[in-house]
Protein backbone atom coordinates (compact mmCIF):
# COMPACT_ATOMS: atom_id res chain seq x y z
CA UNK A 1 0.00 0.00 0.00
CA UNK A 2 1.20 3.77 -0.43
CA UNK A 3 2.04 5.64 2.34
CA UNK A 4 0.14 9.07 2.63
CA UNK A 5 3.01 11.16 1.45
CA UNK A 6 3.62 9.08 -1.25
CA UNK A 7 0.11 9.34 -2.27
CA UNK A 8 0.10 13.13 -1.78
CA UNK A 9 3.61 13.20 -4.14
CA UNK A 10 1.37 11.46 -7.29
CA UNK A 11 -1.29 13.81 -6.37
CA UNK A 12 0.45 16.98 -6.78
CA UNK A 13 2.91 15.59 -10.04
CA UNK A 14 -0.71 14.49 -11.72
CA UNK A 15 -2.27 17.93 -10.90
CA UNK A 16 0.78 19.89 -12.13
CA UNK A 17 0.57 17.51 -15.47
CA UNK A 18 -3.32 18.44 -15.50
CA UNK A 19 -2.63 22.56 -15.39
CA UNK A 20 0.07 21.98 -18.04
CA UNK A 21 -1.75 20.03 -20.53
CA UNK A 22 -4.82 22.44 -20.07
CA UNK A 23 -2.70 25.12 -20.36
CA UNK A 24 -0.68 23.81 -23.61
CA UNK A 25 -4.33 23.10 -25.42
CA UNK A 26 -5.94 26.57 -24.58
CA UNK A 27 -3.01 28.37 -26.24
CA UNK A 28 -2.74 26.44 -29.04
CA UNK A 29 -6.25 25.96 -29.70
CA UNK A 30 -6.40 22.12 -29.37
CA UNK A 31 -3.29 22.15 -32.31
CA UNK A 32 -5.76 24.28 -34.47
CA UNK A 33 -8.58 21.98 -34.34
CA UNK A 34 -11.07 24.98 -33.78
CA UNK A 35 -10.15 25.88 -37.37
CA UNK A 36 -12.51 25.16 -39.84
CA UNK A 37 -9.19 24.42 -42.35
CA UNK A 38 -5.90 24.68 -42.84
CA UNK A 39 -6.15 27.79 -44.51
CA UNK A 40 -7.05 29.55 -41.72
CA UNK A 41 -3.88 28.80 -40.45
CA UNK A 42 -1.94 30.33 -43.25
CA UNK A 43 -4.14 32.60 -44.40
CA UNK A 44 -5.33 31.44 -47.81
CA UNK A 45 -8.81 32.04 -48.53
CA UNK A 46 -8.82 29.46 -51.33
CA UNK A 47 -6.63 26.34 -53.00
CA UNK A 48 -6.95 27.52 -56.52
CA UNK A 49 -3.89 29.37 -56.66
CA UNK A 50 -1.64 27.23 -54.65
CA UNK A 51 0.95 24.38 -55.85
CA UNK A 52 -0.07 20.90 -54.72
CA UNK A 53 2.92 20.24 -53.29
CA UNK A 54 1.98 23.18 -50.76
CA UNK A 55 -1.24 21.69 -50.05
CA UNK A 56 0.05 18.84 -49.04
CA UNK A 57 2.33 19.93 -46.99
CA UNK A 58 -0.46 21.64 -45.64
CA UNK A 59 -2.61 18.87 -45.27
CA UNK A 60 0.24 16.81 -43.88
CA UNK A 61 0.27 19.51 -41.07
CA UNK A 62 -3.17 19.26 -40.42
CA UNK A 63 -2.96 15.77 -40.01
CA UNK A 64 -0.48 16.05 -37.44
CA UNK A 65 -1.97 18.17 -35.48
CA UNK A 66 -5.19 15.93 -35.45
CA UNK A 67 -3.14 13.66 -34.24
CA UNK A 68 -1.08 15.06 -31.41
CA UNK A 69 -4.21 16.27 -29.92
CA UNK A 70 -6.10 13.40 -29.88
CA UNK A 71 -3.03 12.03 -27.85
CA UNK A 72 -2.99 15.16 -25.41
CA UNK A 73 -6.63 14.90 -25.13
CA UNK A 74 -6.67 11.16 -24.26
CA UNK A 75 -3.16 11.50 -21.89
CA UNK A 76 -5.82 14.15 -19.83
CA UNK A 77 -8.44 11.66 -19.10
CA UNK A 78 -6.31 9.18 -17.79
CA UNK A 79 -4.98 12.02 -15.49
CA UNK A 80 -7.93 13.13 -14.49
CA UNK A 81 -9.22 8.73 -13.77
CA UNK A 82 -5.96 8.57 -11.90
CA UNK A 83 -7.09 11.71 -9.79
CA UNK A 84 -10.41 10.13 -9.16
CA UNK A 85 -9.13 7.29 -8.29
CA UNK A 86 -6.94 9.01 -5.76
CA UNK A 87 -10.14 10.85 -4.45
CA UNK A 88 -12.27 7.52 -4.63
CA UNK A 89 -9.22 6.12 -2.37
CA UNK A 90 -8.60 3.33 -5.24
CA UNK A 91 -5.22 4.88 -6.36
CA UNK A 92 -2.57 1.92 -6.16
CA UNK A 93 -4.70 -0.90 -6.67
CA UNK A 94 -5.68 -2.45 -9.83
CA UNK A 95 -8.60 -2.29 -11.14
CA UNK A 96 -8.82 -5.63 -12.49
CA UNK A 97 -7.81 -7.88 -10.01
CA UNK A 98 -7.16 -5.31 -7.31
CA UNK A 99 -4.21 -6.05 -6.19
CA UNK A 100 -1.12 -3.54 -5.49
CA UNK A 101 0.26 -2.08 -8.41
CA UNK A 102 4.18 -2.06 -7.59
CA UNK A 103 5.95 1.84 -6.62
CA UNK A 104 7.77 1.59 -9.30
CA UNK A 105 5.34 0.94 -12.46
CA UNK A 106 3.15 4.02 -10.71
CA UNK A 107 6.56 6.19 -10.29
CA UNK A 108 7.42 5.15 -13.99
CA UNK A 109 3.74 5.68 -15.01
CA UNK A 110 1.31 7.82 -12.89
CA UNK A 111 -1.62 7.60 -14.77
CA UNK A 112 -2.21 3.97 -14.32
CA UNK A 113 -4.95 2.02 -12.87
CA UNK A 114 -3.76 -1.75 -13.56
CA UNK A 115 -1.26 -3.85 -12.80
CA UNK A 116 1.18 -4.98 -15.73
CA UNK A 117 -0.41 -8.09 -16.30
CA UNK A 118 -4.03 -6.37 -16.86
CA UNK A 119 -2.65 -3.23 -18.44
CA UNK A 120 -4.92 -2.85 -21.36
CA UNK A 121 -1.47 -2.14 -23.53
CA UNK A 122 -0.39 -5.56 -23.52
CA UNK A 123 0.07 -5.65 -27.46
CA UNK A 124 2.82 -4.37 -28.75
CA UNK A 125 1.98 -3.55 -32.78
CA UNK A 126 3.86 -4.67 -35.81
CA UNK A 127 1.83 -2.64 -37.94
CA UNK A 128 4.07 -0.94 -40.33
CA UNK A 129 2.98 1.71 -43.54
CA UNK A 130 1.46 0.27 -46.39
CA UNK A 131 4.23 2.00 -48.57
CA UNK A 132 6.75 0.26 -47.36
CA UNK A 133 5.74 -3.43 -48.86
CA UNK A 134 6.04 -1.48 -52.00
CA UNK A 135 9.09 0.70 -51.79
CA UNK A 136 11.62 -1.01 -49.79
CA UNK A 137 13.96 -2.18 -50.90
CA UNK A 138 14.65 0.79 -53.23
CA UNK A 139 11.68 0.80 -56.06
CA UNK A 140 10.52 -2.04 -53.81
CA UNK A 141 8.39 -4.93 -55.53
CA UNK A 142 9.18 -3.13 -59.02
CA UNK A 143 12.57 -3.33 -59.08
CA UNK A 144 13.25 -6.76 -61.67
CA UNK A 145 17.40 -6.32 -61.70
CA UNK A 146 17.53 -8.93 -59.59
CA UNK A 147 16.14 -11.33 -61.04
CA UNK A 148 17.66 -13.46 -63.87
CA UNK A 149 17.68 -12.46 -67.57
CA UNK A 150 14.94 -9.50 -66.57
CA UNK A 151 14.91 -6.92 -69.22
CA UNK A 152 11.71 -5.14 -68.37
CA UNK A 153 11.36 -1.63 -67.72
CA UNK A 154 11.29 -1.11 -63.93
CA UNK A 155 10.70 1.62 -61.34
CA UNK A 156 14.37 2.03 -61.57
CA UNK A 157 14.21 2.87 -65.52
CA UNK A 158 11.32 5.20 -64.62
CA UNK A 159 13.45 6.98 -62.09
CA UNK A 160 16.11 7.23 -64.59
CA UNK A 161 14.22 8.63 -67.41
CA UNK A 162 13.51 11.70 -65.07
CA UNK A 163 16.66 11.85 -63.32
CA UNK A 164 18.60 13.10 -66.56
CA UNK A 165 16.58 16.46 -66.49
CA UNK A 166 17.71 17.13 -63.51
CA UNK A 167 17.92 16.58 -59.56
CA UNK A 168 18.04 18.09 -56.22
CA UNK A 169 21.17 16.02 -56.22
CA UNK A 170 25.55 17.49 -56.69
CA UNK A 171 28.25 15.36 -57.49
CA UNK A 172 29.34 15.46 -53.81
CA UNK A 173 26.08 13.62 -53.07
CA UNK A 174 27.13 11.05 -55.24
CA UNK A 175 30.84 10.98 -54.47
CA UNK A 176 32.38 10.30 -58.17
CA UNK A 177 33.30 12.79 -61.13
CA UNK A 178 30.57 13.46 -63.47
CA UNK A 179 31.25 15.69 -66.50
CA UNK A 180 27.64 17.59 -66.65
CA UNK A 181 24.87 17.63 -64.33
CA UNK A 182 22.77 15.45 -66.61
CA UNK A 183 24.90 12.83 -64.95
CA UNK A 184 23.71 13.70 -61.72
CA UNK A 185 21.76 10.35 -60.46
CA UNK A 186 22.60 6.95 -59.56
CA UNK A 187 23.77 4.83 -62.10
CA UNK A 188 23.82 7.44 -64.80
CA UNK A 189 26.70 5.70 -66.17
CA UNK A 190 24.38 2.58 -67.11
CA UNK A 191 24.24 1.86 -70.88
CA UNK A 192 20.56 2.32 -72.29
CA UNK A 193 19.78 0.43 -75.49
CA UNK A 194 23.17 -1.91 -75.63
CA UNK A 195 25.37 -3.64 -72.75
CA UNK A 196 28.76 -2.73 -74.11
CA UNK A 197 30.39 0.32 -75.10
CA UNK A 198 31.77 -1.60 -78.23
CA UNK A 199 28.45 -3.21 -79.03
CA UNK A 200 26.95 0.29 -79.25
CA UNK A 201 28.58 0.81 -82.81
CA UNK A 202 30.20 -2.06 -83.74
CA UNK A 203 28.14 -4.55 -83.78
CA UNK A 204 25.82 -6.20 -86.40
CA UNK A 205 22.31 -8.17 -84.90
CA UNK A 206 22.41 -12.06 -85.80
CA UNK A 207 21.63 -11.18 -89.40
CA UNK A 208 24.33 -9.10 -90.40
CA UNK A 209 21.91 -5.66 -90.05
CA UNK A 210 23.55 -3.18 -88.78
CA UNK A 211 22.07 -2.26 -85.16
CA UNK A 212 20.67 1.30 -84.03
CA UNK A 213 23.35 3.54 -83.05
CA UNK A 214 23.05 5.71 -79.89
CA UNK A 215 24.82 8.44 -79.59
CA UNK A 216 27.76 8.63 -76.63
CA UNK A 217 30.24 10.39 -75.90
CA UNK A 218 32.65 7.01 -76.36
CA UNK A 219 31.37 6.64 -80.11
CA UNK A 220 32.28 10.28 -80.55
CA UNK A 221 35.67 10.14 -78.75
CA UNK A 222 36.41 7.11 -81.42
CA UNK A 223 35.13 9.15 -83.93
CA UNK A 224 37.50 12.25 -83.39
CA UNK A 225 40.46 9.33 -83.32
CA UNK A 226 39.60 7.64 -86.62
CA UNK A 227 39.55 11.34 -88.22
CA UNK A 228 42.28 12.35 -86.57
CA UNK A 229 44.83 9.20 -87.50
CA UNK A 230 43.03 9.13 -90.99
CA UNK A 231 42.04 5.28 -90.76
CA UNK A 232 38.79 3.29 -90.25
CA UNK A 233 39.27 1.20 -87.54
CA UNK A 234 41.78 1.42 -84.36
CA UNK A 235 42.26 -2.39 -84.35
CA UNK A 236 44.30 -2.37 -87.39
CA UNK A 237 44.40 -1.75 -91.61
CA UNK A 238 40.90 -3.20 -93.13
CA UNK A 239 41.29 -5.31 -96.23
CA UNK A 240 41.08 -4.43 -99.14
CA UNK A 241 37.75 -5.54 -100.16
CA UNK A 242 36.51 -3.33 -97.18
CA UNK A 243 38.47 -0.27 -97.58
CA UNK A 244 38.31 0.26 -100.99
CA UNK A 245 35.11 0.85 -101.97
CA UNK A 246 35.42 3.46 -99.39
CA UNK A 247 39.26 4.90 -101.24
CA UNK A 248 37.94 4.76 -104.25
CA UNK A 249 34.97 6.73 -103.43
CA UNK A 250 36.86 9.43 -101.87
CA UNK A 251 39.42 9.38 -105.29
CA UNK A 252 37.10 10.02 -107.50
CA UNK A 253 35.95 13.11 -105.10
CA UNK A 254 39.31 14.60 -105.36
Amino acid sequence: MLTHKQLSAFQMQLLKAKQDIEERLRHNDHFGKERSHAHDSVGELSSFDNHPADEATELYEREKDLALNEHTERELKEIEHALEAIRNGTYGTCEVCGKPIPYERLEALPTTTFCKEHSSDQTVSQKRPLEEGVLIPPFGKFDFDDRNESVAYDAEDAWQEVARYGTSDTPSDLGKNVDYYGEVYAESEENVGYVEDLENFAAVDLYGKNVKVYPTREHEQLENILDDEGIMSNIGDLPAYEKDPYTEKEDHRQ
